[in-house]
């Protein structure tokens, strides 16, 4: 028997949504006291809650949420476990990624961070750490996934571009709150203000969008649910990713969801155990 863990973030209207974009919207048109039945009308935008981008999103001809094959959405794979070693505007890298797990060509890989603990309807909901300030990939995560033959990867935060490869980090906010300043300032303080030119060069910009779409790499943004349960971390999986059957959609809400066989629930995997003991001798040469 397996075990199913569902990866998503719930969607309503409290949601955060994404700058410059529409919030989700939802109200009843119809009443049971009045017409015999509760029905409800939303208008949105695609990008909101746990939800899949198709190529289409930012390729002009490129595949739509219809055409990707079912044999993407669903598969084996890994979540990683990144979440101690990543804090505010942090990069992490694919060395990083493959110290903790392997990651097999074709594999659906999903990032664990921590971040979806800031989502608004989390209890430690902060919309502006959550928005402003989640960690991200370094650039050449582009080139490793490609290499990888890679479809769908996701992460637990708004978006996969780190802030600064982002309207956050280059121009929210201009000319009024100036949200832009603050998180580039606290970059500056992280990296050193000479570094963040060669981290973020200008044509990074949005870097997981525009560089992996092209080669149909697609990914699952605002990731959250069962994310955190370390039974679920730097081990095989099979996970899937599933939207709706919307025909021309560059995007589209999705339930992401994990399974796991239950015999083997509890086994800490090899790599995991490793990483605990190599963290213990570690502590205690301190001591």
């Amino acid at each position: 028997m397996q075990k199913i863990f569902d990866l998503s973030q719930p969607l309503n209207q409290d949601c955060s949504f994404w700058p410059f974009y529409p919030p989700f919207e939802v109200k009843y048109f119809k009443r049971k006291s009045e017409h015999g039945v509760n029905a409800q009308y939303i208008q949105t935008s695609n990008h909101m809650g746990t939800h899949l981008d198709a190529p289409r999103h930012f390729v002009t001809n490129g595949k739509t949420i219809d055409q990707l094959p079912l044999e993407w959405l669903w598969g084996p794979g890994v979540i990683v476990d990144l979440s101690d070693a990543l804090d505010e505007l942090d990069i992490f890298t694919p060395d990083m990624i493959e110290e903790r797990v392997e990651v097999r060509e074709g594999d659906i890989l999903f990032i664990h961070t921590g971040w979806w603990k800031y989502s608004f309807l989390s209890p430690e909901g902060d919309e502006e750490k959550y928005i402003q300030r989640h960690p991200g990939p370094h650039h050449s995560i582009v080139p490793w996934l490609i290499e990888k033959k890679i479809h769908v990867w996701g992460v637990d935060m708004i978006s996969t571009d780190h802030p600064m490869n982002l309207p956050i980090g280059r121009f929210l906010g201009k000319g009024g709150l100036e949200h832009w300043q603050r998180v580039r300032a606290q970059v500056e303080r992280k990296f050193g203000a000479d570094q963040v030119d060669t981290l973020f060069p200008p044509e990074a910009y949005q870097l997981t969008h525009n560089a992996l779409f092209p080669h149909d790499c697609v990914h699952v943004e605002n990731l959250g649910g069962a994310i955190g349960d370390p039974r679920l971390h730097n081990r095989r999986l099979t996970i899937g990713a599933f939207p709706w059957l919307f025909k021309g959609g560059e995007a589209a809400f999705c339930r992401a969801v994990a399974w796991i066989d239950e015999e083997n629930i509890e086994a800490a995997p090899k790599k995991e155990k490793k990483a605990k003991k190599e963290k213990k001798e570690k502590k205690d040469k301190k001591k």
